[in-house]
């Protein structure tokens, strides 16, 4: 399944094949000039290949282990920045919200698809303020939730008179410092929850809670990550992507480097091919 969004682009009209999607960027909007780069290469990677692409980055970062790390250039400015890359581009954008009234806000930025945090999924006046926007609503499944009851968080979405949803998996706590992903429940949410389903391929292999309180990561896994959930079936494929992973000020311990995303994405439309 395809987010609505996605379904009027010309794109699909010429590649009729079954191809996931992408959601790529960096994690979070740092410059105009890098996120410019970064979408406009990987908007020519997707038409390509034929994969329907959207633009990710955080216009703000909430979730930080410690007060000094970087959370964002200014509310307006990173906003700005999406709209444009949207704009001139012609690209759909998506970003996370944290706090109800930013669900407006991310909105009037004509931002496509508002992203529920993990921590978040269960927090039903965000859930509700973003239905309330009419934008599609991605939920991304909580490190302590199992694949089932997603449902009841893409419900309270429908309940609030919004049909449009999808959920990603982005793995599960095991211990204190990673992360496990089972595979079978990207087919339970696709059939549970009827919605698109999306593997988040780089938050999936995070190693937070570190005591230096700054996340770590195992990039050399994303491949990894990203071929067995093409191989399941998954609807879309979300992948944070960056030119110099070690100088990005958020996440940068689990970017893929965007140098390697042209090599990784054509051996994945080969996997969803020899499926089909």
């Amino acid at each position: 399944m395809l987010p609505e969004v996605l379904k009027s682009q010309a794109l699909l009209a010429a590649n009729p094949q079954n191809r996931f999607f992408l959601i790529a960027g960096p994690c979070a909007i740092e410059s105009e000039q890098l996120c410019m780069d970064i979408a406009g290469q990987v908007r020519d990677l997707c038409l390509r290949l034929g994969i329907p692409y959207i633009f990710k980055g955080s216009y703000r970062k909430a979730n930080r282990s410690r007060i000094d790390s970087f959370s964002g250039i200014g509310d307006d400015m990173a906003l700005e920045i999406l709209q444009k890359v949207r704009r001139e581009l012609q690209v759909p954008i998506t970003t996370d919200i944290h706090a109800d009234h930013e669900a407006a806000l991310a909105a009037r930025y004509d931002v496509d698809i508002l992203q529920i945090p993990a921590f978040l999924c269960r927090q039903t006046s965000l859930l509700v303020a973003a239905a309330q926007t009419g934008k599609i609503v991605n939920i991304k499944k909580g490190q302590f939730a199992a694949p089932e009851t997603m449902i009841h968080a893409a419900q309270k979405v429908r309940d609030s008179g919004n049909d449009r949803v999808m959920v990603t998996e982005r793995g599960n706590s095991f211990g204190y410092t990673d992360l496990v992903v089972d595979f079978r429940g990207i087919v339970e949410m696709q059939q549970q929850v009827d919605c698109p389903v999306v593997m988040d391929c780089t938050h999936s292999l995070q190693q937070p809670n570190t005591k230096e309180g700054v996340t770590g990561g195992k990039p050399q896994l994303i491949e990894t990550i990203a071929r067995a959930a093409v191989a399941v079936g998954a609807d879309g494929l979300f992948i944070e992507t960056h030119p110099t992973p070690q100088t990005a000020k958020s996440d940068g311990a689990n970017m893929l480097p965007l140098h390697l995303l042209e090599p990784l994405l054509e051996r994945l439309v080969r996997i969803r091919e020899a499926i089909q």
